[in-house]
């Protein structure tokens, strides 16, 4: 194959419509990152790493950069919408590309009722009846769960009507989106700064809770959960006019301005806290502080109550009128996602060949109608933000592994293909994108990772109904190529089981015997071990080009 030639599946999705521009897509991967994760993020990192929260997100931010570079190269090898579930299916076939793409699916697919319920709950501040406290933690009414599945509902509409007026509302919300934080960041530094805090002994100096902070905050403060949108500039490859410059540029500059917004708010954030809220230590300003400003304000948003003790009350207002609208326009972003990730499942032939079905503006409609139905699903066990977000976040990291792992097989077997966009240090890089993602999984904690895991056996179950029910319609498994899946994950779980994330405490569950040391020391181990088991057995350069050239048939 020549290294000029045109990828054999450049007009797979020719019934996409390419209308978003660079801006367009860089648009939309920012206002994916920025939802309600910077809302929340600031208090909770602090509060589980003190200062050192501000290297918690440059970690988080160097972690992300290199997964996306892996998928920099593969969105524009392949511009294809729902391109994250699809890739693994050229380079390991049918098992790989299920399994990985049902954990995608079921992640993106609940991110978007996370940031309706955000909404929800500052809203509450100013209509009551939306939602209620149960055990401490904000869950939706009655009331509440009908204007959530009227706000999911909405989002599909807009869907509906093609990718170039969801493109055109995004940029809108985005450019408000970008100049709130940059406000709220402006204003807190001007007010009654305190570089002190930093760094200030009283309080444990700029480490008070120890390395261990810092990574567990990176999983479990919402940290990398608010960086997760950077892949939406992949996902909506197949959409954009231009992905060779689109793609990559859409991936680096969004994870770059977000990551220097995202620092400079938590260094306002820890630089304007009142004296009095560090009284009790960095790990109870939560508590300490709702004392103060009280606890409904707490409840509903951090930065709004901050700003309140401040004197800011203009900042308060505008920032729970932005605690509505960040949210919704980031769920408004992952609903179009989840629609082309059933799309993509679709169009590898794990999935009904309907939800592949495409209307005259370009919309594949019945996997916009079964996200909403997805959506609505997720709010009955889930209905606050609080109770969803740990599952999001682990379900998410776990689904960034596949990148690097495609991208050395392909670099092997299509040596030759076209890749506008040609990472340098391949291997480097894909290893260290590969076990920065098992990072982050391992992070997460015990007690999110065994409920993940019961959700893979899930989809696994789900596999085998559809290959009884549609297996004449499905392509061979593969199971030789893709069968590194299955100890990745079983692996994953086992050294996150003999972990310390969470921190060992009665009915914690795990066995806390790997320190920090250790447990990163075994984590590249394990890491480099299967990625040499991914790359030896990955399919021929005869079997990738067959999934490349799979015929299709649209169902109108």
């Amino acid at each position: 194959m020549a290294d000029n030639a045109e990828p054999a599946i450049a007009h797979d999705d020719r019934k996409l419509k390419k209308h978003i521009g660079p801006i367009g897509l860089l648009f939309t991967a920012v206002g994916s990152i920025i939802g309600s994760g910077w809302l929340f993020g600031a208090m909770y990192a602090a509060e589980m790493a003190g200062p050192a929260a501000i290297l918690s997100w440059i970690i988080a931010a160097v972690m992300i950069l290199l997964i996306g570079l892996t998928y920099a190269e593969l969105g524009t090898m392949f511009p294809l919408s729902g391109g994250v579930i699809r890739y693994p299916h050229f380079a390991y076939g049918s098992f790989a590309s299920y399994t990985l793409g049902w954990i995608t699916f079921v992640s993106v697919a609940a991110v978007a009722p996370v940031e309706v319920e955000a909404a929800l709950q500052y809203a509450n501040n100013y209509v009551p009846w939306l939602q209620r406290l149960e055990d401490g933690t904000a869950v939706l009414t009655t009331p509440g769960f009908f204007v959530a599945c009227g706000m999911m509902f909405l989002f599909c509409a807009i869907n509906m009507l093609g990718i170039r007026w969801f493109a055109r509302i995004n940029n809108l919300l985005v450019w408000w989106k970008l100049g709130v934080i940059v406000l709220v960041i402006v204003v807190l530094m001007s007010a009654g700064f305190k570089a002190d805090q930093l760094y200030h002994p009283q309080h444990g100096g700029f480490l008070p809770l120890g390395w261990h902070g810092v990574f567990s905050s990176i999983a479990t403060a919402g940290i990398v959960f608010s960086y997760f949108g950077f892949r939406q500039g992949v996902e909506l490859a197949g959409e954009t006019d231009n992905p060779q410059r689109n793609v990559p540029m859409a991936i680096l500059l969004s994870i770059g301005i977000c990551a220097v917004i995202y620092v400079l708010l938590q260094v306002a954030f820890i630089g304007v806290l009142p004296e009095s809220a560090l009284a009790n230590g960095w790990e109870h300003i939560g508590t300490t502080f709702s004392a103060g400003a009280g606890h409904q304000l707490l409840a509903f948003g951090p930065l709004a109550a901050l700003a309140t003790t401040l004197g800011l009350t203009w900042l308060a207002v505008l920032l729970y009128i932005d605690a509505f609208i960040s949210p919704a326009d980031t769920g408004l972003i992952y609903n179009t996602i989840t629609s082309r990730m059933s799309y993509a499942m679709a169009r590898n032939a794990n999935a009904p060949r309907a939800l592949a079905r495409v209307n005259t503006n370009g919309v594949p409609w019945i996997s916009v109608i079964l996200s909403f139905f997805v959506s609505v699903v997720f709010f009955l066990p889930f209905p606050g933000w609080q109770k969803l977000i740990g599952f999001v976040t682990s379900s998410t990291v776990l689904s960034f592994g596949s990148g690097p792992l495609v991208l050395i097989a392909l670099r092997r077997e299509l040596p030759d293909y076209r890749r506008p966009f040609r990472l340098r240090a391949a291997w480097l890089v894909a290893f260290l994108a590969f076990f920065s993602s098992n990072l982050i999984v391992y992070w997460s904690g015990w007690d999110v990772n065994w409920k993940l895991m019961l959700a893979v056996a899930l989809g696994l179950v789900l596999l085998a109904i559809h290959e009884a029910g549609w297996g004449r319609h499905t392509p061979r498994l593969d199971m030789k190529a893709g069968f590194w899946v299955i100890p990745w994950l079983v692996g994953l779980t086992l050294i996150s089981y003999l972990g310390r994330y969470p921190e060992v405490s009665a009915g914690a569950g795990n066995l806390g015997v790997l320190g920090i040391g250790s447990s990163v020391v075994i984590i590249a181990l394990f890491s480099a071990f299967i990625m040499g088991l991914a790359y030896h057995f990955r399919l021929s350069s005869t079997r990738v080009v067959e999934h490349l050239n799979e015929p299709w048939v649209e169902n109108e």
